[in-house]
């Protein structure tokens, strides 16, 4: 606990008066990113799953075979534009790249879709192929649906995780982060309670425009809010850059960090194979991005089942966002800031992947044995067994996200603070740009491997759960030996705590 607080405000609002002008814009931007994450993440799942000819099998195939390239180019995209731009050109780049293909996907692709899909040529692959490619035949037949699920999936790691957490660690010291970063967990938690309420409203065909039918529209108003929430986080982005970091006066200017030396996209993976401290971070994604990745696909499945119209799957999608963003807001709160201030860092690292455990036995236990062991629950509260196994996937996903987005998020964050400079930009890059897409993407080779071999996301459920069940332990395995690394490190470079006269925010050298 920081002395200079109460006990109540070192509890719930860590910061001084003097930082506020930090972090304020800072929260603002996340909220902002975070909330087009949502929006976008609600609208891909309803498109590529009440598609024609679609459903949740196509996602794994998206994942590895659209999504994975795109990550790679995406990454090295990332890797020259920082090295020849500098940070805060680099946020406008790609924030310009993603707005204009949401502007065009909404008012050019979508439009002529009938036109731009080869139902045709699809129609005889699938002929020719078997039942068990139709996810592959899929991601060719409504590749303008693939683009924008790919694009949508990209804003979360290269905009929210690489551009916006790099340009966090850039600016904040380790004492600071641990105050600022759990609260910034708390800005992303009600970014989700409002793109949730966001997309029920705008799925609720509430508001007509003259153009196509509900659907079309509600993706042109989606779209709409995405580019604008956008827009407003650039502006922000700006003005803490030309007006608030120069007149702390530890920033470089531009010029000087163009001069810095520089490494390039391959030598990015090279300082990440030398780095046993970047590997156990590397594992810790991986084990998540894989964890989640494989009963997140089991889950959609079964919602398609109960809620077939695209309005009606991206309403309940909405709702159970809303829930997410309140119970992830609750645990920052009440647990996150506490458990990150004042426990060793494996301890609120440890508590994700502790949760993903026990939810997920929860959820494959119901699913695979709901017509025999839990039969009776379903009786009991006078529902069908296909509604209860959604809401306790519902159930799962809510916590298992929420504990990401507070206690997971802020870990992972914290345990690149230490490293100098050259290896937090270049490992960094590289860990949550492709190591990310290595998680989601191994998640989907493997629901792909036993798509082909059993036909059906049903009759490969009981191998996910064992295959689920080995990459959380490996994840719990690498996060008890990071914590002991981190210790070291931050015992090494003998960090000072924060003096209570300090007269402005503490910014580390970027």
């Amino acid at each position: 606990m920081n002395s200079q607080f109460s006990k109540l405000r070192s509890f719930l609002w860590p910061i001084h008066r003097h930082e506020l002008k930090l972090f304020l814009p800072m929260l603002l931007i996340f909220f902002l990113i975070c909330f087009n994450y949502n929006l976008l993440r609600a609208a891909k799942d309803t498109l590529i799953v009440t598609a024609p000819f679609s459903g949740a099998e196509a996602i794994p195939f998206i994942k590895v075979w659209a999504m994975l390239p795109t990550a790679i180019f995406m990454t090295f995209l990332f890797s020259r534009f920082s090295t020849r731009f500098g940070r805060e050109k680099t946020f406008y780049l790609m924030m310009g790249i993603f707005l204009s293909f949401f502007f065009l996907f909404a008012f050019v692709l979508y439009p002529l879709r009938e036109t731009l899909h080869p139902h045709g040529f699809a129609d005889e692959l699938q002929k020719l192929l078997p039942m068990g490619c139709k996810g592959l035949i899929t991601l060719f037949r409504n590749w303008t649906f693939t683009a924008f699920y790919v694009m949508s999936e990209m804003w979360s790691s290269m905009i929210m995780t690489v551009l916006f957490w790099g340009f966090a660690n850039e600016i904040t010291s380790v004492p600071n982060a641990k105050r600022f970063y759990a609260l910034l967990g708390i800005g992303a938690n009600f970014a989700g309670i409002f793109s949730g309420q966001m997309t029920i409203l705008l799925a609720s065909k509430l508001i007509f425009l003259p153009v196509g039918d509900a659907w079309q529209q509600t993706l042109i108003l989606i779209n709409s809010v995405v580019i604008i929430a956008g827009m407003l986080a650039i502006g922000i982005f700006r003005h803490l850059n030309k007006r608030i970091l120069p007149s702390m006066g530890e920033i470089p200017k531009p010029e000087e960090e163009v001069r810095k030396p520089k490494s390039g996209f391959f030598q990015s993976f090279a300082i990440l194979g030398k780095s046993k401290y970047l590997l156990c971070i590397a594992i810790i994604v991986i084990g998540y991005n894989l964890s989640i990745n494989l009963i997140e696909v089991i889950w959609k499945d079964q919602v398609k089942q109960l809620y077939s119209n695209p309005n009606d799957f991206q309403c309940y999608m909405g709702k159970v966002y809303t829930h997410m963003g309140i119970l992830s807001t609750a645990i920052a709160l009440l647990l996150s800031g506490p458990l990150i201030r004042r426990f060793h860092w494996s301890f609120g690292a440890m508590i994700t992947p502790f949760i993903m455990l026990v939810t997920g036995i929860g959820f494959f236990s119901f699913l695979l044995f709901q017509e025999t062991s839990f039969w009776g629950l379903t009786a009991l509260i006078g529902s069908t067994p296909l509604a209860v196994c959604v809401f306790f996937g519902s159930l799962q996903n809510c916590l298992a996200r929420a504990s990401k987005y507070t206690l997971f998020d802020a870990t992972k964050e914290l345990s690149f603070i230490p490293l100098d400079t050259e290896v937090k930009l270049r490992g960094k890059a590289a860990i949550d740009g492709v190591g990310s897409r290595l998680g989601k993407s191994g998640g989907s080779l493997i629901h792909q491997c036993l798509l082909m071999i059993f036909g059906s996301v049903a009759l490969s459920t009981p191998y996910v759960a064992t295959i689920f069940l080995i990459a959380i332990v490996l994840w719990m395995m690498a996060v008890s030996s990071l914590g002991k690394k981190f210790t070291q490190l931050i015992s090494l470079q003998k960090v000072e705590p924060e003096k209570p006269s300090q007269p402005s925010v503490e910014v580390k050298e970027a």
